[in-house]
């Protein structure tokens, strides 16, 4: 059986290892507490744990781009004592440290007591501060926290804070209680007969360095997975942390293609649609492929000025309607695709026109159609204080300014509008003027101030 055990794990590992090149810090908490003398199918729980934490560091130990270490608590001071800083980095992490690893488990005695949430947070300090390291911690104990100190906040907190994954919990003749006072410290396994340890080694050596395979279903309004060919950027949900930007593609048989990540994260998946759509604290299953469904049924927006326009650059600002950030300023003669919805629009041309309720469908295309503009050309031969109106419904609304030079040139919108203003050296507001003019498609206007 041992040698089954172990040949099922070079299998596994020895596929993980084609899958990443990253490296794998695993940090072994060995309980070393006083309970840890009591009987377990006719031997000690401390037999059992070493035997586990032996078989670990002999799994781990064969591949490349691993190093272990060891944490023990309870193995200093009797439990008469009550010290709850009973914890020591008795082996530190470094490369071919195997010997090292599995002499300092063997000669370990129980003790003392159990300080599980300050041996978390002295952890801390026994990871090597280097990026691109993966982090994880595997806990074998037989005994809640006996101390002060919260294990699930402390553990929260440090994932967090980027120092470590979802820790492994092994519990050694555990209870019910164990698992509701372990489940939100990190992955808890039971492991209360020799059959149960075998399986858990397996299992949790297993999750620890395999990667798992998923795929992120684009849907439409059908939910069928058809949306394909935008950027998704994949945070981890702990720390915030930017890990992949992956542009979302289609494999040869049509279906989303498979990604492998880390199980021992949670996600937050951003697809830069527009606008982006958010799918917050993913959570992978081990051992099976996962579907990530995320709704972004699209349609598309064209814009066009017919005719040859003289705009330079003309766009238009687009919200989500009674939204106020801005969802892109999209080119004139462009064609773009958006989320289902409804959208407000103002066009930057002069002047501008305002749209309020666009809506855009699944695989259509809203067209927004503008005239081909005109040119109005002002001459002055003074001074003056005026500017560009337009009459809309009764109501006066400004469109642009005329400016200090005697010659100004401006496209325009075709229609009917006003020139209001006065000669600057002018004292008296009765001597405001008005004149009229009109802008045609493909013609200059001229007009003489």
């Amino acid at each position: 059986m041992k040698h089954i055990l172990l040949a099922v794990l070079i299998i596994v590992f020895g596929s993980v290892q084609a899958q990443t090149k990253e490296k794998t810090r695993i940090l072994l908490i060995f309980d070393a507490s006083g309970s840890m003398t009591t009987q377990i199918e006719k031997t000690s729980r401390m037999a059992v744990a070493k035997r586990m934490a032996l078989k670990i560091v002999d799994s781990l130990s064969t591949f490349k781009n691993v190093e272990l270490a060891l944490r023990v608590y309870g193995h200093q001071k009797t439990v008469d004592l009550k010290d709850c800083k009973d914890s020591k980095l008795e082996v530190p992490f470094a490369p071919n440290n195997t010997v090292i690893l599995k002499k300092r488990i063997n000669s370990l005695v129980p003790k003392g007591w159990t300080p599980i949430a300050y041996s978390l947070q002295e952890c801390e300090k026994d990871f090597p501060a280097e990026k691109g390291v993966r982090n994880l911690v595997i806990i074998i104990t037989d005994g809640l926290e006996e101390c002060t100190g919260d294990p699930c906040q402390i553990s929260q907190a440090l994932q967090k804070k980027g120092i470590f994954l979802k820790p492994f919990i092994i519990g050694l003749g555990s209870s019910e209680q164990f698992k509701l006072k372990f489940d939100c410290l990190g992955t808890y396994y039971d492991a209360n007969t020799e059959k149960d340890f075998i399986n858990v080694v397996g299992v949790v050596v297993s999750q620890a360095m395999n990667a798992t395979s998923c795929q992120v279903n684009l849907l439409d309004k059908k939910l069928r997975p058809v949306e394909t060919n935008s950027l998704m950027s994949i945070y981890d949900a702990a720390t915030k942390k930017l890990l992949f930007n992956y542009e979302h593609t289609m494999n040869g048989r049509g279906v989303p293609d498979t990604l492998f990540l880390d199980p021992l994260r949670k996600y937050d998946f951003v697809i830069h649609t527009l606008p982006p759509v958010r799918k917050n604290n993913v959570e992978l299953i081990v051992g099976r492929h996962n579907i990530i469904p995320i709704d972004v049924p699209q349609g598309f927006i064209d814009f066009v000025c017919t005719g040859k326009t003289n705009y330079v650059d003309l766009k238009a600002i687009i919200t989500v309607k009674n939204q106020y950030e801005i969802v892109n300023a999209q080119t004139f003669n462009t064609k773009k695709r958006y989320l289902c919805g409804v959208y407000e629009m103002e066009l930057l041309t002069t002047p501008r026109i305002h749209l309020d309720s666009v809506v855009v469908d699944e695989n259509k295309t809203t067209s927004i159609v503008i005239p081909q503009p005109g040119r109005l050309q002002i001459n002055k031969s003074r001074d003056l204080v005026c500017g560009i109106y337009h009459v809309v419904n009764g109501q006066v609304k400004w469109v642009a300014d005329i400016s200090d030079d005697y010659f100004q040139s401006i496209i325009m919108q075709p229609g009917k509008y006003l020139v209001i203003g006065r000669s600057k050296p002018e004292t008296r507001t009765i001597y405001t003027f008005e004149k009229e003019f009109t802008i045609t498609s493909a013609t200059t206007t001229e007009i003489n101030l």
